[in-house]
């Protein structure tokens, strides 16, 4: 595993934070919202916007709180089921946020989303701008998945996610993830009692998905390897990451003030352009091409645009201007893009030199399957 050289002070430096609590702190392991836990949190909040800090609070708890106030035990399995609970539920939810945050003389905003709203351009952009004006206007956002509509298709699936993708939306310094364990250990500390908490590591080190396991709970639907996939995300924009305890007294005060607390994931890759950031974290991939070592070679290692003749293999019924995966001959996924045909004609001009397109399909549209500037390494 690389070990950076990075420390904590690069938190105490940030003025942009996304802050993420999990469902297991939020409602108190499904006992109901934990209310002195989120008045904790909003203190805390609101100390760090006195120094001038913008906060973006991302959080769960809709989906138990509603089936709490439902008199559900167990969570239900049926898409409509789970939708009604979070309706009921984020009236709470909101409710004790706004009681909490206005007690410090804030403003909180609420907003709530599906893949769809960052998945389309337009969409994504739109909601890039409302965040911005919130948090240049001193609000508070807070921000959930939208569970009263989102299905399969159009989920992010956790608020991990979630929380990374609005890190890059928002171009924020760090992602603080707040869970119910200490940070990311060597083993599960469940299960394994040698296991040792690991305070430092490099977001995106392909180790620290090994050791992180896919535990979750009976609340929570994210374990600790989706906040791994979450500081690889978030690094992209130039994000750290740290994933600490809730419970920790002021566990957010002393993280700003650049005190060591759980893991820190460091960003070192180079931030990438909104727009790529955009076209990495665009999750609806519609199809794949794969690509031969020479395709690869002039993708990866020469920063050029993907031509049919470098393409070997297409699946999926994608359209022209969808996003697609790009595999080399082992189906590693090595970059994604947006393509320039559809999958019937590009089925057509694999192999195909540039200058042989027109010839091939009696028209053409570009000379690249996919342009450098819709393509981005993954």
């Amino acid at each position: 595993m690389n070990t950076p050289t990075a420390h904590h002070s690069v938190i105490k430096n940030a003025r942009r934070l996304v802050v993420k609590v999990g469902s297991a702190l939020v409602t108190n392991a499904g006992l109901g919202l934990d209310h002195q836990a989120l008045a904790g949190w909003a203190e805390q909040i609101a100390s760090l916007h006195q120094e001038g800090r913008e906060i973006v609070l991302v959080s769960s708890g809709a989906i138990a709180e509603g089936m709490l106030r439902l008199g559900w035990s167990k969570r239900p399995s049926a898409v409509h089921e789970l939708q009604a609970a979070a309706a009921v539920g984020q009236m709470g939810l909101v409710q004790v946020y706004e009681t909490c945050f206005r007690m410090h003389g804030l403003i909180t905003s609420q907003i709530l989303l599906t893949h769809d709203d960052l998945a389309q351009r337009t969409r994504y952009l739109n909601a890039r701008s409302t965040l911005r004006t919130l948090l240049s206007l001193g609000s508070i956002p807070i921000i959930n998945e939208n569970d009263t509509v989102a299905t399969d298709e159009i989920r992010f699936g956790d608020n991990d996610t979630l929380a990374a993708l609005v890190t890059n939306l928002v171009e924020a310094d760090a992602l603080i993830i707040l869970t119910d364990q200490h940070g990311l250990y060597s083993a599960d500390p469940r299960k394994d009692r040698s296991a040792t908490l690991i305070h430092e590591g490099t977001a995106g080190d392909p180790y620290l998905e090994t050791i992180a396991g896919s535990t979750g709970s009976a609340i929570a639907k994210g374990g600790m390897l989706t906040k791994i996939f979450a500081a690889k995300r978030a690094a992209r924009s130039g994000a750290h990451t740290i994933i600490a305890w809730g419970r920790e007294t002021n566990v957010l005060i002393r993280l700003a003030a650049g005190e060591r607390v759980g893991t820190q994931l460091v960003a070192q890759q180079a931030t990438l352009a909104a727009r790529k950031q955009w076209l990495a974290d665009h999750m609806q991939i519609r199809g794949s091409v794969t690509l031969d070592a020479g395709a690869v070679q002039a993708l990866v290692v020469e920063g050029k645009s993907l031509l049919p003749v470098g393409v070997c293999g297409a699946s999926g019924e994608f359209q022209r201007g969808e996003l697609v995966s790009c595999l080399d001959q082992n189906n590693r996924e090595i970059a994604r893009g947006l393509i320039n045909y559809n999958h019937t004609d590009t089925h057509k001009i694999l192999r195909i030199p540039s200058h042989q397109i027109e010839t091939c399909l009696g028209y053409i549209d570009e000379a690249e399957l996919i342009h450098r500037d819709n393509l981005v390494l993954v």
